[in-house]
């Protein structure tokens, strides 16, 4: 579904919480957002009793009057369904729509997101007011797109999904003797003789057999998905011509976005890093946020335009990071622009939350003129930039899968750091400004050149197929330590250690140690070309077929691999058995990337970005200035115009300090 076809432009706007406020602010409103170049506000999010202050009463019009006065002033709506947080008229009625915590207690009315995914009432009041929202709005001109819920999060262990998870598991093993065999039960005569006996993994109670962990993860997360697709079934067959789509977290855990990615016809995203993230985390969250889809675009639903309010540390955004950091979203995928929040409201917890317009109301401050410059140059860009995509030879690994099943292990160490890892692996490569594309288990690898799986613990089927097919046919793969422990229901392999890849890899395990925070090894090149350090785990390997590329240089296994290459038919896989320091993986993969004949999209000085994406043949590339000082970018010889100011540019340019251009070729002679 073409989620461009109504506007298609970048969206550039925000949530609007109109109900907090009276008709009088709503007019200003409308005038600041057509002054700040506010294409697109998101309403109805958390308006559930002002939409229906009883069970058997809408009012519906006091959002009539908004959507109108937003479709007079040029501005598109993102309608959202208000089911994130129910009125407590429900809660009261009908009280085991509340969730339960995980000791299995009733919770209380309050905060959000704190309705029971199975409870038939919710599913049944939350269809409701779709049905009635999607009745009513169905040809509104100013529809555009259609958001439900909010930020789905969290577990609910009441006994309502005690018994929908039995159910769950009856049709995922089939035999209770299958689940105890995958379960690996017998371990401290926890086996199981009746459905009934199987309880969610409360704390205080069965918290330490792994596969029922894993389980109750995937099976909230399927619950919770359910609660989405029953609105977004209603919506859609009123208004079939609509999108839909909810708003993701980026690496949230309790939640395997991969399997969400299927049901919505967008993936959108709320970005909220600290202040002094590293922007290669924050690049790494917006690839992934491409890779659910394939590779589509998405939109970054939620971002603050200046602070935040509920971290340890909320320090405001800079001038021209809030224009810098929203490119670095285009950059990566973004079709969109958006912020929390439009208007700062007077109370609750987020009346510190950063806002468009604050408290004052008023729009001669610095982020109001920096929205309005940014509106002005996305209005500017038209849709050069729609329709693009990115282009990858390389792939990383990730799975929400992995990541429960390893941090939920008792061993080696306590801290796995997986998204750490991964994300450290990654930075090799966007500090080069080599693309990435985040991939999952089930992904199509055919079309890399590089896949590398950092402590792919749990190895899938599907991941195991992908990798053999892909380094049998010429790529090149790498792994990692802790790699191939166990399987889909968290039992360890038979033949050890890293299970069905052994043979790709070209070794085994004997055993692995765990160095503390202030010890480490090192890794020592055999040509004596360099040693490096390696910390947190080290395998203790040995090659069966592959060959030796670095050896530790410390302990009682001095001397031994630790890192191996095996050619596999026409691919080759690598196996780093410890965790490097970023300079061996710099190194590393700059040897291969260049044995692929990979090239970075520009080199360029320190900490400047160049990323580029494609429509059809045409290679737009943005070139993004992190430091907070002026920077020449040498271009080359191609004569390249800036979309951003229009400016025709030769050999190089000056990014001012979080400055950002976005070039396309100039043909010769213009």
């Amino acid at each position: 579904m073409n989620i461009h076809q109504k506007l298609p432009f970048i969206w550039h706007g925000g949530d609007y919480n109109p109900e907090q406020w009276t008709q009088a602010t709503w007019w200003e409103d409308f005038r600041l957002m057509q002054q700040a170049g506010i294409t697109v506000a998101t309403v109805g999010v958390f308006s559930w009793v002002s939409l229906q202050p009883a069970e058997d009463r809408f009012t519906f019009e006091w959002l009539d009057e908004v959507l109108d006065g937003l479709h007079t002033h040029g501005i598109k709506a993102i309608l959202a369904t208000p089911s994130a947080a129910q009125p407590a008229w429900m809660s009261q009625a009908y009280p085991h729509v509340l969730r339960s915590d995980e000791y299995g207690r009733r919770m209380a009315h309050g905060g959000r997101t704190n309705f029971c995914p199975n409870s038939s009432d919710y599913r049944r009041l939350s269809g409701n007011i779709a049905r009635h929202l999607a009745e009513r709005y169905r040809n509104h001109p100013a529809l555009l797109l259609w958001h439900v819920a909010n930020e789905y999060s969290g577990h609910c262990y009441c006994e309502t999904c005690a018994q929908k998870f039995r159910e769950w598991l009856q049709i995922r093993y089939g035999s209770l003797e299958r689940l105890n065999a995958c379960w690996w039960t017998a371990f401290w005569s926890h086996t199981f003789t009746d459905w009934s006996q199987i309880n969610p993994p409360f704390r205080g109670s069965e918290t330490l057999m792994h596969g029922l962990n894993v389980d109750y993860f995937r099976f909230m997360t399927e619950s919770q998905l359910a609660c989405y697709t029953h609105e977004r079934d209603i919506l859609r067959s009123i208004t079939p011509d609509v999108p839909i789509t909810t708003n993701l977290m980026g690496t949230y855990k309790p939640l395997d976005y991969r399997r969400w990615a299927r049901e919505v016809d967008v993936i959108a995203w709320d970005c909220y890093p600290h202040a002094k993230q590293a922007t290669g985390e924050i690049a790494f969250v917006h690839d992934t946020m491409r890779g659910l889809k394939d590779g589509q675009p998405f939109l970054l639903m939620e971002q603050t335009p200046s602070s935040q309010n509920w971290q340890d540390v909320n320090a405001i955004k800079r001038p021209g990071v809030l224009r810098l950091w929203s490119y670095l979203a285009v950059a990566h995928g973004a079709d969109s622009v958006l912020y929390f929040q439009w208007r700062r409201g007077r109370g609750g917890c987020e009346k510190l939350h950063g806002a468009i317009i604050e408290h004052s109301g008023r729009s001669d401050t610095r982020l109001f003129r920096e929205v309005s410059q940014l509106g002005a140059e996305l209005k500017r860009l038209g849709d050069a930039i729609i329709g693009s995509a990115y282009r990858a030879r390389v792939a990383i690994v990730f799975d929400w899968d992995n990541w429960h099943a390893l941090e939920d292990a008792i061993g080696p160490v306590r801290n796995k750091r997986y998204l750490e890892t991964v994300n450290k692996h990654y930075l090799s490569f966007y500090r080069r400004n080599v693309a990435v594309d985040v991939v999952f288990p089930d992904t199509d690898l055919a079309k890399y050149d590089l896949v590398i799986a950092p402590m792919m613990y749990m190895l899938k089927a599907s991941l195991v197929q992908n990798v053999e097919m892909f380094v049998r046919k010429g790529g090149t793969f790498v792994a990692t330590y802790l790699t191939g422990y166990v399987d889909e229901t968290d039992l360890v392999f038979e033949n050890g250690y890293p299970g069905p890849l052994a043979h790709v890899l070209g070794l085994w395990v004997e055993e692995i140690d765990a160095l503390y925070d202030d010890q480490h090894n090192t890794m020592i090149l055999p040509d004596g070309s360099g040693t490096y350090i390696c910390s947190h785990l080290a395998d203790v390997l040995h090659p069966i077929t592959a060959e030796v590329m670095a050896t530790y240089g410390e302990d009682y296994y001095q001397g031994s691999p630790v890192a191996t290459r095996n050619r596999y038919e026409q691919g080759e896989a690598y196996y780093l058995g410890s965790d490097p320091d970023q300079a061996f993986l710099d190194r590393f993969y700059e040897a291969i990337l260049d044995k692929h004949g990979i090239q970075p999209v520009l080199i360029t000085p320190s900490d400047v970005e160049a990323t580029a994406r494609y429509k059809g043949e045409q290679k737009i590339l943005f070139l993004l200035n992190h430091n907070p000082h002026p920077v020449t970018v040498e271009l080359g010889t191609t004569v390249q115009r800036d979309l951003l100011t229009n400016q025709v540019c030769r050999k190089s340019i000056i990014l001012e300090g979080y400055g950002v251009s976005i070039l396309v070729d100039e043909p010769e002679g213009d």
